[in-house]
């Protein structure tokens, strides 16, 4: 009994954290502030190369890391613009897919690659113009827990284009 009601809880902070991640910086609370109790980020420390390639899915073909992490577009960033919005909570929730080359490797994925720089200051990568990030709640490679959360983030093709939405 006491398992389920740490596992509900533990659900419901999820939801919450994530919450803060559907709406622009004005209207979602805890949007842009830099203290969160949110789940731990996935370990992007081996990527930092950010060697993006593709694997197979339940979704289809999609673009992954070299370390088979799922990567995800955020609706509310714009199309080839040179920062991201997902920033504080969302950033915390959301980490930003970043190498140390102003060129990332890629193998399979046909979109065009570029780089911003992200929130903190690092080299963020994107595809087809869409910042690139990761998502906490993916504990193992080929993970798509993020797909579609609030109807603002994606799973994409090797083209660029978002699956689903």
């Amino acid at each position: 009994m006491k398992l389920r009601i740490a596992t509900g809880f533990a659900v419901v902070g999820l939801v919450v954290a994530l919450a803060g991640c559907s709406a622009p910086a004005a209207e979602a609370p805890g949007y842009g502030s830099d203290t969160s109790t949110a789940t731990e980020s996935p370990d992007t420390s081996d990527s930092s190369e950010a060697l993006l390639t593709t694997a197979d899915s339940d979704l289809g073909e999609i673009v992954v890391d070299g370390e088979g992490m799922t990567v995800y577009m955020f609706d509310n960033d714009t199309q080839g613009a040179d920062a991201s919005s997902c920033e504080g909570e969302c950033a915390t929730n959301w980490p930003a897919v970043t190498t140390e080359s102003d060129a990332p490797e890629v193998e399979g994925v046909t979109g065009e690659i570029g780089t911003i720089t992200g929130v903190d200051g690092s080299t963020q990568v994107t595809l087809n113009g869409w910042p690139l990030y990761y998502f906490a709640g993916d504990s193992a490679s080929g993970d798509t827990n993020g797909q579609g959360v609030n109807d603002v983030w994606w799973v994409l093709t090797p083209a660029g284009e978002k699956i689903g939405g």
